[in-house]
């Protein structure tokens, strides 16, 4: 199932929770070596985490994490401005209507379903909130995953080259692209669009619209 939480609602899941943080401490430090904190409990945060922002996370029939991505609004303070505004030539993305996502993550071992449910998932935020799209930062290692997904980003802005190439995007999901993205991950888009409205109902206001500086 999917589950979309923000961070002041994630404390009422704490097994997910804490799988959440340790798997990214598994994916970015030990796996893929960035510099990132790791606490003294296994948990990968960073500043963005309290900024009470929304995660989109998939977990298993007992509960645990399997994999998750985190929402900003770009209007506010957020990763690509604040460390990755070199690939835009300095620019800034600031729009309501365009959110940032960032920690793409996938436990060991997740099922091949799995990022394309997330990914189904946020073309699910896209529409439930009315959004233009979601920008985020990637490496080349993503590309094969987003084309096996389905879900190709239009790029903005790359730096560095080959296997260290990373570039910041916009997802902009149409009709066909939601259908073609959930038929990969193996749903149906009824199934997303349940997961949302059971967390946020029919008529979703913004979480982010009294929040945002």
């Amino acid at each position: 199932m999917i589950r979309f939480l923000t961070a002041k609602q994630l404390n009422s899941f704490p097994k997910l929770r804490d799988g959440m943080f340790r798997d990214r401490a598994d994916q970015f430090l030990t796996r893929l070596g960035w510099d990132v904190t790791v606490d003294e409990n296994g948990f990968e945060r960073d500043a963005y985490d309290g900024l009470n922002p929304l995660y989109v996370i998939c977990q298993d029939r007992l509960g645990q994490h399997q994999g998750s991505m985190r929402f900003l609004p770009t209007n506010g303070r957020n990763m690509i401005e604040d460390h990755f505004s070199e690939l835009l030539g300095g620019a800034a993305i600031r729009d309501d209507r365009l959110w940032e996502c960032t920690r793409f993550c996938l436990t060991r071992g997740a099922g091949p379903l799995v990022a394309g449910r997330l990914m189904s998932a946020g073309g699910e935020i896209l529409r439930g909130f009315g959004l233009d799209g979601f920008a985020g930062v990637f490496d080349e290692r993503m590309v094969r995953i987003y084309r096996r997904i389905g879900s190709k980003p239009e790029i903005l802005g790359s730096g560095g080259s080959g296997r260290d190439r990373v570039s910041v995007g916009i997802w902009r999901f149409t009709d066909a692209a939601r259908a073609r993205v959930a038929r990969r991950a193996g749903w149906s888009e009824a199934t997303v669009a349940y997961w949302f409205r059971r967390q946020f109902g029919d008529a979703p206001a913004n979480p982010f619209r009294m929040t945002v500086e």
